[in-house]
């Protein structure tokens, strides 16, 4: 297909689907008559979305909230689960069951536990989004320096890697955790990286190739997520973008308003198979058939 076409096409849902160039299709995910829903309204630029075991959305509103909302898995209801913890952009439950942030507005990495406790992991760093693995390694993005850093599970922080990401940004683990994935926000391609034992990376390789907006040379990556067979979802201009395990397009997912924007991305719900898009004032929610992978 003409990378062009497709570009116009982006309002619709597009889909890439031959069996010998990929896996799946995006019939192996959509439902017929089940497209994007309104999960919640009423913000200024949501973000940093992640999920707990029992598929409670949790989300921030950067540049207008107060701290850490949720949305329960039982009655849709939004509330705001942790107050006085405003400008927060990249969240996820680690496996103690604290919260692991990038407080982007204080420039550091915090811990928080349930009731509010807030540990400083890191500070003076200008971090974007993160991840935790089960072993405890924290990694994130340092969008300005084109750096990623790992903080190991005795509090010791390092840059994990340097300069090979444009704009390094949304970040995530491959299901048995030993690959890093990280999306450029400012070029065509998602990165990946070999996780060693002690949490250093390896061997870095510009692994997917974005589809790009017609007449640009960036596709917007931004937030990413892991489903449980091993695929990446990753949002950009055109959309949520998806990619095998042998880093092929399957197709791409229109954003729930065409002119808008998508910046995180997170399977919740009961069955972890309702996907959550942070879309600039609101969250929008849409069953698949697939669900995410919890572990991290």
């Amino acid at each position: 297909m003409n990378r062009s076409l497709l570009a116009l096409a982006s309002a619709t849902l597009i889909g890439l689907f031959s069996a010998s160039a990929q896996d799946t299709s995006l019939h192996d995910y959509l439902i017929d008559g089940e497209g994007w829903k309104e999960a919640a309204s009423g913000f200024a630029f949501t973000d940093g979305l992640c999920v707990d075991a029992a598929g409670n959305l949790f989300f921030t509103d950067v540049k207008g909230g107060k701290g850490i909302y949720k949305i329960d898995v039982a009655t849709g209801a939004t509330s705001l689960a942790l107050d006085n913890l405003p400008g927060i952009s990249g969240l996820q439950i680690g496996p103690d069951g604290r919260f692991y942030a990038c407080h982007n507005k204080g420039q550091r990495i915090i811990a928080i536990t349930p009731t509010g406790e807030v540990e400083e992991l890191a500070k003076e760093v200008k971090c974007n989004d993160l991840v935790v693995t089960k072993k405890g390694y924290i990694y994130f993005t340092e969008t300005p320096t084109k750096r990623i850093y790992v903080i190991t599970p005795d509090k010791q922080m390092r840059v994990a890697d340097e300069g090979n990401v444009t704009k390094p940004n949304g970040i995530t683990v491959s299901v048995d955790e030993q690959t890093l994935v990280v999306s450029d926000y400012g070029g065509k391609h998602v990165w990946t990286w070999q996780i060693q034992a002690e949490g250093s990376l390896t061997a870095a390789e510009p692994y997917m190739t974005m589809e790009l907006p017609l007449g640009k040379e960036e596709a917007a990556g931004d937030g990413s997520t892991t489903e449980e067979k091993g695929r990446f979802f990753v949002t950009t201009e055109l959309g949520v973008q998806i990619f095998d395990n042998a880093g092929r397009l399957s197709g791409i997912i229109a954003k729930p308003v065409p002119d808008g924007k998508v910046v995180s991305v997170e399977f919740g719900g009961a069955d972890h198979k309702t996907l959550f898009v942070a879309a600039g004032d609101k969250i929008y929610s849409r069953k698949l058939k697939t669900a995410g992978y919890f572990g991290k």
